[in-house]
């Protein structure tokens, strides 16, 4: 069905492969092409290394890129001073290269335009696109305020354009990182400990002896410090408990894998603290000492036993004691990991809590081998006049729902960009940057219509991603490796920044987010806001105060400082007070009972499949970062395409094999596009399937990653939101199997 925004496929563009600066080299034809201007082989002293810190996720490694003389780059390094990757990048990262090689890259900025009734992209300048998107904001901002235009953004681009709209007057950010993905375990850990868990997560594991986790993928996720220490602790003889539906390859290192029944976490978190409350396992010093609220926490699960758990969850009551003990016996250099995409059935930030509950009662926060104190460096901000005030922001639209959100909600955003929802405030206008919304966003059809109801949409991206397809202007950002950015400080243990420089200048007509979000508030009058000739002015200033210089961080790459917050740890019997009401850890939530929330976690029986359909999970493969590495070729090498996870036994009941194509249909009657391979294993419940996010991209310019597997994101049409931070949770989806083509034709005969 055409919509007033039709989605346009790059590739077929009216404006013909020259204009689009599209190579006719295919990637055989183009290595062939770098070969012969001097691939070979060279040494570390033939060439130059720059500094960088890493794009492809958003741990950030920092590392090396190294240039031969012919301004070609070789090969990504860590630096073995980075505490996120002590020297050592994951196949992510050292396969980076690959991004800037990619043929298939946006090369000049695109400006949608209807001819002859069709709509397609057409080859712009620089100062056209500028100037079109930025007389776009104006005209939205002179007739709706500056508030209805909304900035999406994910990674280190989103930190340039924030600038901006604060610049214009704009509060309405969405960062998919909230509310797809780890906002529930901050609003959970907040309310039990007064902290964020933050990024990276401050996990002892290099000293842990014991380490749980619970739908937490490390070594698929591929968090490179993380790993690194895992492997460390399993060497040293530590107990890994891993509790989920599937043998990940974390479950495959594990003492202990408990196959779970999907939706009933709760319940085992709650019988674990009962055996941990009533076999006497707990810290007592350390809960008598900190935490607010244990006659509570004991009269509440007095009833929550393993026996009552073994009927939820299909865990033997022998097991679950086995392995509370087992965190017992290690406390409290013990962690039961917060984990990352936490965004399941919509109790989350309940869920989150319990985990962080069951830190508390094993001391482990605070303490070597639990949780450490993080600490980051403050970096100075570079003068600038106070922002405007925003008269509205995404806050005002939500009517009191969603009280604990920090952040704002994506697709609350998206709501209010459709007039039929009737929100108080609307958004008329997008910018995006850095994030792919139709694979990120859950609800195809909300994105749709939000898409097609806004006057105005800019995606600013370094690959023609499926968002590029819904834009009326296309800005094309440079990569990360010909780029600066702003200097990384992310807490550790060590506080340090880290230095992202361009090694070599951006191809094409890339350009960096820097410069895009400095012409448009140049074009937009807020040139005081930016102040300055490029960002070396700016980092530079920034580094001088803080005892370096952009010139000797351009040698180094990282820099470490001396703690200032206090240890690591805390000492025994240490006076401390948390940032909660209480000032103690909150086994007892007051600020969710504030708010009208259960104070205490409740386990909440959520829906299971119906007969014939299966429940969906999805999750991480380490060589691919969500949807935006599938086109990358050196890491597509590693992985094409997804495949359905099936046991055997519903594979026999179906009579499909390893290797057979199917379709899923959801339980909404949503069909996947394309047929994806089947992959039949013990390694998945009877009761669920799996597929890796990040595949079935429905853009032909993507050469290598257009309709290889499938869209798991298409099949998410159910949606449980969390009443707390307004997390969206995706695993209450069911999908069932059709072994012939739903949109084949039927031939008369």
């Amino acid at each position: 069905m055409k919509t007033r925004r039709d989605f346009i496929k790059i590739s077929t563009a009216g404006a013909g492969a020259a204009a689009l600066g599209l190579s006719a080299f295919n990637w055989k034809g183009a290595n062939t092409l770098l070969a012969s201007n001097g691939s070979g082989r060279v040494s570390d002293e033939e060439m130059t290394p720059y500094p960088t810190y890493c794009e492809v996720c958003f741990w950030k490694c920092a590392g090396w890129t190294y240039i031969d003389k012919s301004g070609d780059i070789r090969k990504i390094i860590g630096n073995k001073e980075d505490p996120h990757c002590n020297g050592r990048l994951c196949p992510r990262g050292t396969g980076g290269v690959g991004m800037y090689e990619d043929e298939d890259r946006l090369k000049t900025p695109l400006i949608r335009e209807t001819v002859n009734g069709k709509q397609v992209f057409r080859k712009a300048s620089w100062d056209e696109a500028l100037n079109l998107v930025a007389s776009k904001m104006k005209k939205t901002a002179d007739s709706h305020g500056p508030e209805a235009v909304a900035l999406f953004n994910h990674g280190s681009p989103g930190s340039h354009f924030k600038q901006l709209f604060h610049a214009f007057g704009s509060g309405n950010e969405g960062e998919p990182a909230w509310a797809q993905c780890r906002g529930p375990r901050e609003v959970g850990f907040a309310a039990t400990f007064g902290s964020w868990v933050g990024s990276p997560e401050p996990t002892d594991i290099r000293d842990t002896n014991c380490l749980v986790l619970i739908g937490s993928h490390i070594g698929e996720n591929m968090h490179n410090g993380q790993i690194q220490e895992m492997s460390d602790a399993i060497d040293r003889g530590a107990t890994i408990i891993t509790v989920d539906p599937r043998l990940s390859t974390a479950a495959s290192k594990s003492k202990y894998w408990l196959p779970i029944k999907p939706a009933t976490d709760m319940a085992l978190l709650l019988a674990w603290i009962h055996v941990l409350i009533y076999e006497d396992l707990y810290d007592k010093d350390y809960v008598g000492q900190y935490a607010f609220g244990f006659d509570q926490l004991k009269a509440h699960v007095k009833n929550m036993t393993p026996e009552w758990a073994f009927g939820i969850t299909t865990i033997k009551p022998d097991i679950i004691r086995k392995t509370a003990r087992e965190m017992a016996n290690a406390a409290p250099a013990t962690i039961v990991h917060p984990g990352r995409h936490v965004v399941w059935y919509g109790d989350d930030s309940q869920r989150s809590r319990a985990i962080a509950i069951l830190n508390a009662l094993l001391g482990s926060w605070g303490k070597r081998g639990g949780f450490y104190f993080k600490e980051a460096v403050s970096v100075p901000k570079y003068p600038h006049p106070k922002y405007p005030h925003p008269k509205w922001d995404w806050k005002d639209n939500l009517n009191g729902k969603y009280p604990l959100s920090a952040m704002g909600i994506t697709t609350e955003l998206l709501k209010a960009s459709i007039p039929e929802f009737e929100y108080k405030h609307q958004i008329r206008s997008w910018l995006v940057a850095g994030t792919n919304l139709p694979l990120t966003i859950p609800n195809k059809e909300l994105f749709q219509m939000a898409a097609d109801s806004v006057d105005f949409i800019c995606v600013v991206d370094t690959m023609p991603m499926d968002i590029t397809g819904y834009a009326d202007v296309i800005l094309p950002e440079c990569t990360y490796l010909e780029r600066y950015d702003f200097i990384r400080s992310s807490p550790h243990r060590e506080p340090n920044i880290a230095l992202r420089m361009p090694a070599t200048p951006p191809k094409y007509e890339s350009k960096p987010a820097w410069w895009i979000a400095k012409q448009l508030g140049e074009r937009l009058g807020l040139g005081e806001y930016f102040n300055y000739k490029d960002i070396e002015e700016v980092l530079d200033w920034q580094l001088k105060k803080m005892d370096t210089s952009l010139k000797e961080m351009q040698k180094i790459g990282v820099k470490k400082y001396p703690r200032q917050s206090g240890a690591l740890y805390l000492s025994k019997g240490e006076e401390y007070e948390f940032n909660t009401n209480s000032g103690k850890i909150e086994l007892y939530s007051t600020e969710f009972e504030d708010h009208g929330f259960d104070p205490m976690p409740v386990y909440t029986e959520h829906p299971q499949p119906e007969d014939g359909y299966y429940r969906l999970i999805y999750g991480r493969a380490p060589m691919h970062t969500f949807s935006r590495t599938s086109n990358n070729h050196n890491l597509w090498d590693l992985m094409d395409e997804n495949s359905v996870w099936v046991n055997p036994k519903v594979a026999a009941l179906w009579d499909i094999k390893t290797g057979d194509h199917v379709w899923l249909e959801n339980q909404d009657f949503v069909v996947t596009n394309n047929p994806v391979k089947v992959r039949v294993t013990e390694r998945i419940r009877w009761d669920s399937v799996y597929i890796v996010h990040g595949f079935g991209h429905k853009n032909r310019k993507l050469s290598r990653a257009n309709d290889r597997g499938v869209s798991d994101t298409r099949l998410i049409t159910n949606i449980m939101e969390d009443p707390m931070m307004g997390g969206t949770g995706m695993r209450g989806n069911f999908v069932t199997f059709l072994k012939e083509d739903p949109n084949a034709e039927e031939v008369e005969l």
